[in-house]
This record gives structure tokens, sequence and C-alpha cells, in this order.
């Protein structure tokens, strides 16, 4: 889901442009003399600057994506600071390699041109969690520069990001977390007028057609089984007490209508098919494939869509984001999955009580200021093209740190010591900071050895906070080599050991 989703959002990003306002019509040409000389290759410094070429003579920048909002930034493309997109798949600017961006602070050059790693103008280099491999980090690095780190995604996609020592590798930070620099935690609600929405069915033709076709009262569409949630194993359990409906590879007991709604691209683009098969369910199981603050994915939010209640496991902090005090079922506020049954099988029976859950439809039925005020101040949009992405919105903010960084650097330099010097930001465990899983159902003790999650998920997450160790010393001793990174995971390895 994450390439469907970061596709989707490189091909928004090339048409987003022409319909903002503040953007750049193309790209930046070349003044006198802009040449990269640090380069070092002649042709690859001259062609650093230069717009798209299809032809000799005829310069073309077609659909270029957005280039920031604009400011009065006069320096030249030479004086500006470079941002490297190291994760050359989310560079956000099309076409070509290299962009100018026109920032509230300032501009800056963004590129996905590696030949500019050891520039004295690169600045910052931005990383993509999901990619961002300790054996693979770039050596050495360079005390002139930041680490940026972009994850939206799931926290089990990357574990070490979870560990002290792995997020404070990072200097900005723009995660689903809300304590990060560029909180992404609304990431999957497009707006407020996606939860306004009136049901896509009402009440009375959910419940006929719940005697017409057998429908069980729960939805379970899951085809991603063995995560760090270990959602399967409680679901399992679950189903023992109250009739569950499981489509999808995981705990499949029925079968999808046709094979297009097989297909995850149809549910990640909420087609219409999709969205009123789902919609004749009055209860859908949401339940994360990881468990961390703030973690909220279309699981969550969608079921709210259509107009069912999403009986929901995720986010620990899930009910600050929440529209109105009874939105959605939180499967931890009961003792077993006997107990949730039973109340969902109450709501099942009594409408009154169902459509409770529904109220914040209604005309100024939202009245959670938290999320209102959040959804208010939010700079970025979701499937708003009058708005920027949040990735055009984060290297933005990383371009507005790294001017002010510089500015700040020049001003120390200025007073010749008479003045501190600007403090270096480093992330805290906060801006990610997930637990270890945890068995679904049960506890630790009681599965078995051998069991595939406890043997997957539980080291994953664990060798993640040795990696993360590992590469925090090679960057304390300046190592140039990714090679000797295994070595130092050996160290870590018998320094466990010995004291275990």
């Amino acid at each position: 889901m994450a390439s469907l989703r970061l596709a989707q959002l490189a091909a928004w990003c090339s048409c987003l442009a022409p319909l903002h306002a503040g953007s750049r019509a193309t790209e930046v040409p070349p003044g006198p003399g802009e040449a990269f000389e640090e380069l070092g290759d002649a042709a690859a410094a001259a062609r650093f600057f230069q717009p798209a070429q299809l032809h000799a003579g005829l310069t073309v920048a077609a659909a270029p994506s957005f280039r920031g909002p604009g400011n009065r930034d006069q320096r030249a493309n030479r004086e500006l600071p470079i941002l490297l997109w190291w994760s050359g798949g989310l560079f956000p600017h099309f076409p070509g390699e290299t962009a100018r961006i026109d920032c509230p602070g300032g501009s800056c050059l963004a590129t996905k041109d590696r030949r500019v790693r050891a520039h004295r103008r690169t600045r910052s280099l931005l990383f993509y969690g999901t990619d961002f491999r300790a054996y693979e980090a770039p050596l050495p690095r360079l005390p002139h520069q930041t680490w940026a780190l972009f994850h939206e995604e799931s926290p089990m996609n990357n574990y070490l990001l979870s560990h002290g020592a792995g997020i404070r590798l990072f200097n900005h930070t723009a995660t689903f977390r809300r304590e990060s620099d560029f909180p992404l935690s609304l990431q999957w609600l497009p707006d407020l007028a996606y939860l306004r929405r009136p049901p896509l069915r009402s009440l009375p033709e959910k419940d006929r057609l719940r005697r017409q076709q057998g429908l069980a009262p729960l939805l379970y569409l899951q085809s991603h089984c063995d995560v760090p949630a270990d959602r399967d194993r409680y679901v399992r359990e679950l189903m023992k007490y109250i009739q569950v409906d499981c489509y999808g590879r995981c705990l499949n007991n029925q079968k999808l209508p046709n094979m297009r709604l097989m297909d995850t691209s149809t549910a990640t683009t909420e087609d219409s098919e999709f969205m009123n098969f789902i919609s004749k369910y009055k209860f859908h199981l949401a339940m994360e494939n990881a468990i961390c603050p703030d973690y909220m994915t279309e699981k969550l939010w969608r079921p709210m869509h259509v107009g069912a209640i999403p009986v929901y496991r995720g986010s620990p902090s899930v009910r600050d984001w929440m529209p109105a005090d009874h939105s959605i079922i939180l499967i931890d506020d009961f003792g077993s999955p006997k107990e949730l049954a039973e109340y969902i099988d109450f709501l099942d029976r009594n409408s009154d009580e169902y459509l409770k859950y529904l109220k914040y439809k209604s005309p100024h039925g939202i009245t959670n200021q938290f999320l209102l005020e959040n959804m208010r101040k939010r700079e970025w949009g979701v499937n708003d093209m009058s708005l920027p992405n949040y990735l055009n919105g984060f290297e933005c903010f990383v371009c507005d740190r790294e001017n002010a960084r510089l500015n700040a650097e020049r001003n120390h330099k200025k007073a010749h010591g008479k003045s501190l010097a600007p403090e270096v930001h480093i992330a805290q465990t906060t801006h990610m900071g997930c637990p270890s899983p945890a068995p679904g159902y049960g506890n630790i003790e009681d599965i078995p050895d051998g069991d595939s999650w406890k043997e997957m998920w539980l080291q994953d997450y664990w060798q993640s906070l040795d990696q993360g160790e590992a590469l925090t010393a090679m960057i304390h001793h300046n190592e140039t080599h990714q090679g000797k990174f295994w070595d130092y995971m050996h160290k870590i390895f018998l320094k466990r050991t010995q004291h275990n």
C-alpha cells in the first residue's frame, strides 16, 4: 500500500503547479557563471540547473510540480542551500532531477542527484523511513549536514525509527506522531466533509440486507495477515462469540462479489463499488497493522465515511482525534472478546443506541475542538489540488529550517564567538517511539515457541535497536565504509550477551 500511495502522490505532484497561484511555471534557468564547480564533472555541472531539453534549442517544462508559495528571495541558484532527496523515489518535482523551491522563509534547491552529496551547500539529506536502512546510510556523515526523515507509513516498515538510537539520527521529522516536527497524524482524513457525509445506507436498509443476504453484523477485510499488531489472533477469539464475515486472505470465510474488489488498489482508491459493498455492514473491525500513538489509517476513517461504526484497535491516543465522544468502539475498553461481542450485539438490537455513534454526521455534530483546530491549521491537503501535498509541505519546512540555521551560523561567525553557536535540533523518541509488538490476544508466555508472529516481530523490533546503536557508533567514529556495519553489530551483540 505504501508504494501505491506514493505512486499516486507522485502523479498528483506533477499537475499541482498549474492550479496553484503561487507556483512557478518553469524551472529556473541558470544565470551566468552558475556552474556547479565543486561537482568535478563539468558536463554534469552544466546540466545541473538546466530545464528539460526535448530537442536542441527547445526548452520545455511540461506541467511542472509545486515549487512553493513564493517569496522575495533574490539569491541566484548558486547561492541557495541544497536539499538532497536521498530517497529519490519521493522527489516531488517533475520533470528533471532538480528544482528551485520558493518557501516562506527563503528559497532552496531540491534535487535527487546524489553527486552533490558532499557539496558544501548541500545542507540536508531527506530520507523516506520505509527505505532507510542503517547498513546503507551515507557515510561519513558530514558535520555541516542535517538528516530529515519523512515517514507516514506503518511503524512495522522500519522499527529502527521507534528506538531512541534510530530516531535521534535525524534533525527534522515528519511522521504520524503529533510530536514530530511536521505532523502527519491526519494524513488519511481529507477534510471534515468526509466525516459529515450522510451514511451511504440507512439503518433500515442495512437491517434488510442483513436478513436478505445473511450478512454478519461485523466485517473484517484483511489480506495482510502476519503483522505486529497480531490482529488475527484477536479476531479468531472474537469469532467464538459473534458472527464475523472475513474477506481477503486473513481468516477468510466469505468471497468478495468479484475479482475487481480483491485488488487492494480498489480499496485504497476508495472505488465506488468497493465503498458500496462495505457500507452494507453495521460494524467494521478496524485494526491497524501496528500499535503506536497517532498511527491512524483508512481502516479508521473509511467506516466513519460510509456510516458504519469502527470497532477499533490501533492508536492508543485515538480518542483525542475523534469527532465526538460517541464515534467508535474501542476494543481495549473491554476485558475480553466475549464482553466486546456482547456490547456489539446490544447495539445491533437497539437502533437508538446504535445511531448515537453517528451523531457526528448531523449539523454541528463534530464537537471535538482539538480535531477542528488541527484541521483548520493544516497547511497541506489530501486529494485537494488547491493546497500543496505533505511532501511539498515537508520539503519547504526543511528548507525554511536550513535557511534559518544558515543565517544563525553566519551571525555567530560575525560575532567572533561573542554569541552562542546555534543549537543543533535533534529528534526525540516521541517523534516515533512505538512500543514493542504484543500479542493480539492472551499473554506472550502463552504463545508457544515456533509461533510465526513471535519469531518474526519481536526479533525484528529488538534487532532494530542494535542497528540504530551500530550506526550511531559508526557516525561517532567517523567511519567512511558501510561494510564495517556488521562488525559494529557483532560488537553490540557480544556486549549484550556479556551483560545477560
